[in-house]
């Protein structure tokens, strides 16, 4: 972009930083979320959980259900093909 269109975009600028801040958070916060430790340890604390009855076996069926789906997504990010895009 030349000297002309920075000049005309700069009144947008806070919104441009804005959102690039918001991708930064929003790409950290699905690092995290679907790290496999992350995931790993969650679904040992769900364990725990169960074993000491805080939770029945169909809540404990239902969590496991998502926290497995997380795990599966996490594996397919870490293997899948490096196009930029997840």
């Amino acid at each position: 972009m030349g000297l002309i269109g920075e000049v005309l975009l700069l009144p947008i600028a806070p919104v441009r930083g804005s959102l690039w801040v918001i991708r930064q958070v929003v790409a950290e916060a699905e690092r995290i979320y679907y790290d496999p430790s992350v995931v790993r340890n969650e679904l040992a604390q769900l364990e725990q959980r169960l074993e000491a009855g805080e939770i029945d076996d169909a809540e404990f069926d239902r969590l496991e259900d998502d926290l497995l789906d997380r795990l599966e997504i996490a594996m397919q990010r870490a293997t899948g093909p490096r196009n930029g895009s997840h």
